[in-house]
């Protein structure tokens, strides 16, 4: 051809002009290609790394967890379900009024005679332990954050990431540490239901007027006395919708767990929608519903007490 180098013989013309629009693209497409990188292989070696030196003592949580949650789901079944509807009832009546007394009787009558009274028991197990174990943690984090402004600045921005991550992703490592079952469930919940308890226990206690601590310490009190007898018990009703917000994620997280054979009403419902038992799922989902209706206006109603105390 025409200005083609001469020393190319014919033989090899096919793969030149073959290898011509390849060579053309791969200046640019060998940038990109560099710059990829594989961050499951990373996470596969922290994972192995964590099962071989953390072994028993993964297996001594996830014991430890499982027997807590057995132990009370034991404890809320072994009592007669007309016991459990009326306790709730005066609860109700006690706390809000005739009409939540009312709602509370009929819809823990709706999950006792739709045969799903072991699954919101096992559920309100799971809710009750991972609540708990969030509160431990975050309200203790939230009496150091609105004391040290340093420990305030670092714990934001990971409060942060917390809250915009979606729920699912915070049972991937505890399945891959914990197997499936109760205990990764309750850990993934423990950890979604920090955030909000830790944010509303530093507002509250940064809420509370400087006038009553200033009162305190004139009168001699040490700081651990201020905090026990006049900042806590100010800041509790904000600390109160935290443990409201925590309660309702919670409830939310392990429905979802249900993938990852937590049981209750999320096995209820994740097993109704794979096998197209519709009935059974829209039942479930309605006793969620129901449960998490009771478990908000319930904890609503002490926050409004406490607020009408003080």
């Amino acid at each position: 051809m025409p200005g083609w180098p001469s020393s190319c013989c014919p033989s090899c013309s096919t793969g030149c002009q073959r290898a011509s629009p390849n060579a053309s693209s791969r200046p640019e497409e060998r940038p990109v290609a560099d710059l990829q990188f594989s961050l499951g292989q990373y996470f596969a070696v922290a994972v192995d790394w964590m099962n071989r030196n953390w072994s028993d003592t993964l297996r001594a949580i996830s014991g430890a967890v499982d027997a807590s949650v057995k132990g009370l789901e034991a404890a809320l079944i072994s009592v007669p379900p007309v016991v459990i509807v009326a306790v709730v009832a005066l609860m109700a009546l006690r706390v809000s009024g005739k009409g939540l007394a009312a709602f509370c009787a009929v819809g823990l009558a709706f999950c006792w005679f739709g045969n799903l009274w072991a699954a919101t028991m096992l559920t309100t197990a799971l809710v009750f332990v991972s609540v708990s174990l969030s509160l431990m943690i975050a309200i203790p984090l939230g009496i150091l954050a609105a004391s040290n402004a340093v420990v305030e600045k670092l714990l934001k921005p990971l409060l942060d990431l917390m809250q915009t991550m979606p729920p699912w992703v915070y049972l991937i490592p505890a399945v891959v540490l914990l197997g499936v079952g109760r205990a990764p469930a309750v850990m993934a919940t423990m950890i979604f239901g920090i955030p909000p308890a830790l944010r509303l226990t530093v507002l509250g206690l940064k809420q509370v007027p400087q006038e009553r601590i200033e009162l305190g310490q004139a009168y001699g009190g040490s700081p651990l006395h201020i905090l026990t007898k006049i900042r806590l018990p100010s800041a509790l009703p904000s600390i109160m919708v935290g443990v409201n917000q925590t309660i309702l994620l919670s409830l939310g997280m392990v429905v979802l767990a249900g993938l990852i054979g937590a049981g209750g009403l999320g096995g209820e419902v994740t097993r109704g929608l794979s096998r197209m038992m519709l009935g059974l799922a829209l039942r479930a989902g309605l006793a969620v519903v129901i449960l998490s209706i009771i478990l908000d206006r319930l904890t609503q109603g002490l926050v409004q007490r406490e607020r009408a105390d003080k």
